[in-house]
């Protein structure tokens, strides 16, 4: 595994995913695709049923002697061959006559990892749903819990942590649309031959490989070509799009958790140590490992691009390249969404803080809505000229935005100081923050039982 681990990787279930990307899983998936594929053939009167049946009867992982593949290996230097001739053993001389017929390596290779990809993409499915609900839960539980919101690392005006986090959950809803929507361009069969154009077998290659995407729930894929990259370089975008959402929710965590800000924390386990040397420290350990695992993953697509335009039909170094990387990236996304899956649900909220943080500056956030209401007398160009000023002087003199307020004449004379104290209530201006979570939050629980197929 080439995902960045630390104290939580093994004390966070990953669903199965790590077994499935197990070398031994990978050997029974090859299994798989050639038993397939010689039914298929035998399906279409290509090659004798009784060869195929055999096939398929001798496809099990018992068969292969992982010994003997590795002496074959060592001595012909091929990754795949000797699989081929370690499970040509355990058949018949008459049906291993049938045995991987027509197709080449990188059509039962690539085809398995993909096939092992969108059994993954299942699980990852299964903790997104999770995240959801979490993240729904949340939503709702804070939808008016007023909070700064910031642009440019300052206070800008009041928000909702409800609506905080109605942005993450509507951004992690958009991955999934994305995800679900490539699966038929990603999750594809490729039986094309030696250079895509089923040179070998003709028509008959084109109906067998539409019958192994059917039984193995894929999709057949139009042009079997092997130089074909996009789509596992978009598999991969669609992964470090999802992290980026989690990345991003776990940055807020890891900075709004300090405690100059004192917002979030992550959930504490009595007996967690934070520091070798400093007894005091409570580190974020969920979010560092998310934060980290995301940006590596990231790094990977640039070398995807390269490694898939390569010239010519087909380029050993381009596969041995993807093949890395698409499972690289599994491991890396994996680390991301079981982290964030428990971050969500463990974080605990300082709604104290929060509103403290969103008081700091004693109501001046609420200067646009001092603006507004001011507009609605004198226009919208002389109130921003008049409450700019009064802003500067809270800014720049350090002085107190209420009593600015009442001391100029003009905003004295048009608003009463309960009108102003309530005009400058961050609670008071937080426009449709509370609405919004509530409806992002109701969409992201359909969504959530609808990817576990409720």
């Amino acid at each position: 595994m080439r995902a960045l681990y630390d104290s939580k990787s093994t004390s966070i279930d990953d669903r199965g995913i790590k077994n499935l990307l197990s070398e031994e899983n990978k050997i029974k998936t090859w299994l798989k695709v050639e038993a397939t594929l010689a039914l298929s053939q035998a399906e279409e009167g290509f090659i004798p049923m009784e060869a195929a049946q055999e096939i398929a009867e001798k496809a099990k992982i018992e068969n292969i002697d992982m010994e003997q593949m590795k002496k074959i290996k060592a001595k012909i230097g091929h990754g795949f061959v000797p699989f081929l001739k370690v499970f040509l053993l355990s058949c018949s001389e008459e049906s291993g006559k049938y045995l991987h017929y027509g197709v080449t390596t990188q059509n039962i290779q690539q085809t398995s990892q993909l096939y092992i990809l969108k059994q993954i993409q299942e699980v990852l499915y299964d903790f997104i749903a999770d995240i959801l609900d979490n993240f729904a839960k949340l939503a709702i539980a804070h939808k008016d819990t007023v909070i700064p919101g910031r642009t440019h690392g300052k206070h800008a005006i009041p928000v909702t942590y409800g609506y905080k986090v109605s942005v993450w959950t509507s951004e992690l809803m958009h991955a999934v649309d994305r995800m679900k929507e490539s699966e038929k361009r990603v999750f594809q069969v490729m039986m094309g031959g030696a250079v895509g154009g089923f040179n070998s077998v003709g028509a008959v290659g084109r109906r067998v490989q539409d019958r192994v995407a059917e039984k193995i729930n894929m999709y057949s894929m139009e042009v079997p070509s092997r130089s074909t990259c996009v789509y596992k370089e978009e598999y991969m975008m669609n992964l470090a799009l999802l992290c980026n959402t989690l990345h991003k929710f776990a940055e807020e965590v890891y900075y709004t958790g300090l405690e100059e800000f004192q917002e979030v924390c992550e959930a504490f386990q009595e007996g967690t140590v934070g520091s070798s040397t400093m007894p005091q420290k409570i580190n974020p350990k969920l979010a560092k490992g998310i934060i980290a695992n995301s940006e590596k993953l990231y790094s990977i697509l640039p070398a995807g691009l390269y490694g898939g335009s390569r010239m010519f039909e087909g380029d050993s170094s381009s596969y041995m390249l993807m093949e890395g990387l698409l499972e690289e990236a599994v491991e890396l996304c994996t680390e991301v969404v079981m982290r964030a899956e428990e971050l969500t649900r463990t974080l605990h909220v300082n709604k104290e803080s929060m509103l403290r943080n969103a008081w700091i500056n004693k109501g001046l956030d609420n200067s646009e809505h001092v603006m507004m209401c001011v507009a609605e007398k004198l226009g919208k160009d002389k109130a921003h000229s008049l409450c700019y000023e009064k802003a500067m002087q809270v800014e720049l003199d350090g002085k107190d935005y209420l009593q600015v307020l009442l001391e100029d004449e003009m905003i004295s004379s048009m608003f009463t100081k309960e009108e102003l104290e309530e005009m400058i209530d961050p609670a008071g201006y937080t426009g449709e923050c509370s609405a919004l979570a509530v409806e992002v939050a109701e969409r992201a629980q359909k969504m959530a039982q609808s990817l576990r197929g409720a």
